[in-house]
């Protein structure tokens, strides 16, 4: 007997979840660990270099949140797409090109953006020579866009067909290339020549084209992602389905700039604050940032199965997928927040000497920011999986007017009364990233409860069968 036929739907459907959520979010973790070695090796430069490292990273960032918002929208049409019928190859196929498109095409247009960093970094009064030094770094660190963008895609791609574990992998392997780059580059070790900062940029390239080169070379290998010959005819265009790809990933773009945007205008409060609370605030979002990753990856677990079913047309399907990934994310969520609240000097001294008198300010401070991080940990979780089980029933424009609306003008409205105009200072300017997060997480779920009022399902009961095709069948 198959599994889904001799246990509880909802039980088939948690484990199903799991299977699929535990690698994606494995893989979103060692991503930030990827990251994170260009800040140790970048940092041994000096103070200058870090500081304009991190300028140029933050609208490398950006930029990137907008890219894999428009191509992150093949998740949802390929998961229908297998969903809907067995022989789904040519639809699949078919999405997957037109993300590469836009991957490649957008990711150009983002690198263009990019080469005017230094004029960016100018307009908003930033010191002219960390600008200029900035300014070069970006010009390289950009020629990284469009492989990572492609990389976005080939990620969903392989997670959709029920091969989520590649992406773990892959990410591992450019953690190692990353470091090695990094190594050999930035002080001239292994007979390379010592580039410094660009030496570091030239790594982030360098990871990122293999990376692609790993995932082709998974495709190429795998009998079943093999069969989709998502390679094939790819100058061939499909206008209707890269319509439909923009109408879903433009709102998802800004719904991901929204959040971003909030938590960078945070940083920029915190410099007026003062220099330590603006230290405690990098280190405390740190931590947080690293516990979202699970929840993100549970939200992109979500919206392939609330997709399959959405593609299916089994209404109480779709349910059960939604209900089990906010389940899943909400332990997760309910145990980091636990941590934060019991032993947050233990988790902070992972970044820093918490026995230095010199840090007895920042740390102090950033225990204080942990406690407002625990509670915003469950909203900030649920707003994640919720916004991913939307985006399975192909629902984003809604979704993303309830992220400008609940991170800006209730959160970060919130951050600017309360952490420059009364004394909470520092915490008040947390107080208001748990505002926004709280407005947006319980918008978005009232929007998945009521998602029938709202017209996002099909109406009627579906089939509770598994669904059809291979890749979802070893999921279920």
């Amino acid at each position: 007997m198959r599994e889904s036929e001799t246990i509880h739907p909802f039980r088939a459907e948690l484990g199903a979840t799991l299977r699929l959520a535990a690698p994606l979010a494995l893989a979103n973790m060692l991503q930030m660990a990827v990251f994170a070695i260009d800040v140790i090796f970048v940092a041994r430069l000096g103070q200058e270099a870090l500081a304009a490292s991190s300028l140029a990273v933050a609208i490398v960032a950006v930029v990137m949140m907008g890219l894999n918002g428009v191509t992150g929208s093949v998740a949802p049409l390929i998961a229908a797409e297998i969903g809907r019928k067995h022989y789904s190859v040519r639809e699949v196929r078919r999405s997957v090109r037109m993300a590469l498109w836009l991957a490649i095409g957008l990711g150009l247009v983002a690198v263009g953006v990019c080469f005017l960093g230094e004029q960016i970094m100018l307009l908003t009064g930033q010191n002219p020579r960390v600008s200029a030094i900035s300014g070069h770094f970006i010009r390289v660190i950009s020629l990284a866009l469009v492989p990572m963008a492609i990389s976005n895609v080939l990620r969903t791609f392989v997670s959709a067909l029920g091969r989520p574990i590649f992406a773990t992998m892959i990410t591992a392997l450019a953690i190692g290339v990353n470091a090695l780059g990094n190594y050999a580059l930035v002080f001239g070790n292994l007979g390379m020549p010592a580039l410094g900062l660009t030496g570091s940029a030239l790594a982030s390239t360098i990871t990122a084209c293999v990376t692609v080169l790993a995932y082709v070379i998974a495709i190429r290998t795998n009998r079943n992602l093999r069969r989709y010959h998502i390679f094939g005819r790819f100058w061939r265009p499909e206008t209707q389905r890269l319509r439909q790809m923009l109408r879903l990933g433009l709102p998802i773009s800004a719904t991901l700039i929204a959040e971003g945007g909030l938590f960078s205008g945070a940083a920029f409060l915190m410099g007026r604050v003062g220099e330590t609370e603006l230290a405690a605030h990098t280190v405390a979002l740190q931590i947080a940032a690293f516990a979202f990753q699970v929840p993100f990856g549970i939200g992109q677990a979500a919206t392939i199965r609330v997709g399959y079913h959405f593609g299916a047309g089994d209404r109480d399907a779709i349910g059960r997928a939604g209900w089990a990934a906010i389940a899943i994310g909400m332990a997760f969520v309910g145990l980091s927040a636990f941590a934060m609240l019991t032993i947050p000097r233990t988790i902070i001294a992972a970044y820093v000497d918490v026995s230095d008198p010199a840090n007895i300010g920042m740390v102090a401070l950033a225990v204080q920011y942990l406690f407002v991080a625990a509670i915003f940990q469950l909203t900030d979780g649920l707003q994640a999986v919720a916004a991913g089980v939307l985006r399975g029933v192909q629902d984003t424009r809604v979704p993303a007017v309830i992220a400008i609306v609940g991170y800006w003008l209730a959160g970060f409205a919130t951050s600017v009364v309360l952490g420059l105009f009364t004394p909470l200072e520092g915490v008040g300017v947390w107080i208001g990233l748990a505002v926004g997060l709280t407005v947006a997480a319980i918008l978005l779920l009232g929007r998945w409860h009521w998602r029938g009022r709202f017209g996002l399902v099909p109406s009627g009961q579906g089939p509770i069968s598994a669904l059809p095709d291979a890749p979802v069948a070893a999921l279920s």
